[in-house]
Formats: structure tokens, sequence, C-alpha cells
């Protein structure tokens, strides 16, 4: 069957649905050679590097790692392939022992063939299958750098903890929103705050957390001590996070895990807020009603009852 790993239209993808394709593209590119490089362009959202082609030729793909909503592709000489995949990336692998069933954007447009008008960059690997990269909007990006200046490249040097239990805790989230009078919504969505949060997740995470996103980070974070807030949101993040990427993240749009063509993200069938405006709430013995709200020129879907 084909494997379409692709990130939503209407929204960029998120933590679990970058690791749903970080699973997907490790199952089916690490131990396998690239023999060829084929650009289709000269840039997606930045111009490639001069020497890219070059840099990936011939090399093995060791594993594919992940860093907040980075795809990190590990290659023999301790060089990372760098690929972000912005609102509209796709990856679509290709192979004889694969059906191969592109799929189409909403004006018909075929995307992930190796031939469609918005497949721009294809991988030739030693075992015959392809893997294609589209992206209609060009908002990806990808790069090739020497794996140990990782902590130093410009996209990944200032990201903050990923949102997951053996990365934060309490403390260290207490200290990125100790003093800020931002709204807690607005300092989770700061990826130097919590790497790989996005919109949808921190409505999700605020809602179960029992606060409002108009909080202030300060208020939530106290003065000193771990305040009882920021343990609900660090729990609640753990939860949220966790269950997101074992369901294969969430169905918008044009989301695709690793299943093939109809094996969609499931957690959206778990949303409490995001979505749900005029809807009644979902908690336990709460009467409210979900509200729709717009911060930082995005929506935020909270209940004003249960959420304080």
């Amino acid at each position: 069957m084909v494997m379409a790993l692709l990130a939503t239209l209407r929204a960029m993808p998120e933590l679990p649905e970058v690791e749903t394709i970080r699973q997907g593209l490790e199952h089916h590119l690490a131990g396998r050679r690239i023999l060829e490089v084929e650009l289709r362009r000269d840039d997606l959202r930045f111009p490639f590097p001069g020497d890219f082609d070059r840099m990936l030729r011939g090399r093995l793909v060791e594993r594919v790692d992940r860093r907040a909503k980075y795809l990190l592709i590990r290659l023999e000489g301790r060089l990372t392939w760098l690929c972000h995949l912005g609102m509209t990336g796709r990856w679509t692998l290709l192979g004889d022992d694969l059906e191969s069933r592109p799929g189409r954007l909403a004006n018909g447009a075929l995307v992930g063939s190796g031939e469609g008008p918005h497949d721009w960059v294809v991988i030739h690997l030693g075992n015959g299958s392809r893997a294609v990269y589209s992206d209609h909007r060009r908002f990806g990006m990808m790069d090739c750098f020497p794996t140990d200046q990782q902590d130093s490249h410009k996209l990944l040097a200032g990201l903050g903890p990923e949102p997951t239990p053996n990365h934060l805790t309490p403390i260290g989230l207490a200290d990125g929103l100790r003093g800020r009078r931002t709204p807690i919504k607005s300092a989770l969505l700061d990826q130097r705050t919590v790497a790989g949060l996005g919109n949808i997740y921190v409505c999700e995470i605020l809602h179960r957390s029992g606060i409002s996103p108009r909080r202030s980070a300060a208020s939530v974070a106290g003065r000193s001590s771990v305040t009882g807030r920021v343990e609900r949101i660090t729990g609640a993040a753990h939860d949220v996070i966790t269950e997101a990427i074992d369901a294969g993240g969430s169905t918008l749009q044009d989301f695709r895990g690793v299943g093939g063509d109809d094996a969609m993200g499931y957690f959206s069938h778990n949303f409490l807020v995001y979505g749900r405006e005029d809807e009644p709430c979902l908690a336990e013995g709460c009467t409210g009603t979900i509200r729709r709200i717009v911060q930082s020129n995005r929506s935020t879907f909270f209940c004003p009852v249960c959420q304080r």
C-alpha cells in the first residue's frame, strides 16, 4: 500500500502529527541508502543549501529523530537532514512493494506520485523505492548540517523542553512562565517555553487543567514555589500529548498517518473543547458552554465556567 505521510492543510501539524510521521519514515527509511536526490526547484520556504543534493547522495539513513515539530533524519557521516512540514508538507513512499495511490488536492492536482505539480523533492533509495516530498504552499523547509552542531542551529537552539513526561517538569515550566504578563495560552504556544505545542493541544491542555486561557502566565507560575496550576498544566500536557501520539494525531482535513490513505489520527474524537463552540462542556459536573475567543489571531476554545 502507499504510505502517505501528510501534514494538515488547515493548520500547522503539531507534535503528535509530526511524531506519527517520524515513526513512518523511521520504519521505511532507516537502513536504506540514498542513491539519487531530485530537486524540482531551488527553494521551499527558504532556499535549499547550495550542495544539498550532494550532501545527501550516497549516504545511509541511520534513523529518524524529532525535535519539536522538526524531523531530523540522521545520515551516516554524522550529518542531519532537517525537514519541517510547514502547513502542507507531505511525504509519500512509493515502491514495488507499495501500492502507488497518490493523493489529490481539493483542486484535483496530484500529489505524491513523483510527477505531481507540487512534488518538489524525490529521494531514490537503494531498495528501489522512492520518498516524495510534496508541498503545494511551500511553507516547509529543509536543511543539512553536521549533527554535532544541532544545539547551535538557528532553528533549534532556542527551543524549550518537549511536553513529554521525561522532559517537561513543573519546576522547568514554572521557570519559563514566571514574571510573564502574556496570557497563559500565548505563553504555552511560545516554542521557547514548551517545544512542539500548537493551538489545538494547548486548548485541550488548559481545559483539562481547569485554567482560563486569559489568565496571565505570571499568575499561573506564582512567585517562588511550584503552584498547583503549574502542576496541573504539566500533568495535562503529559497526558494529552501521550494520548494524541498513541492515537496517531488529530484528523484535520488532509492529515494522514502511517497506515495508508485511510489511516487517520483519531485524537480529534477526544477533543473536549477544540472546535466545539456553543456546545456543552464535557467536564464532569460542569454546566458551562464552550466559547470561542481570538487570541493572537488564533481561535481559543474554552469553558468559562470550569476554567478559571
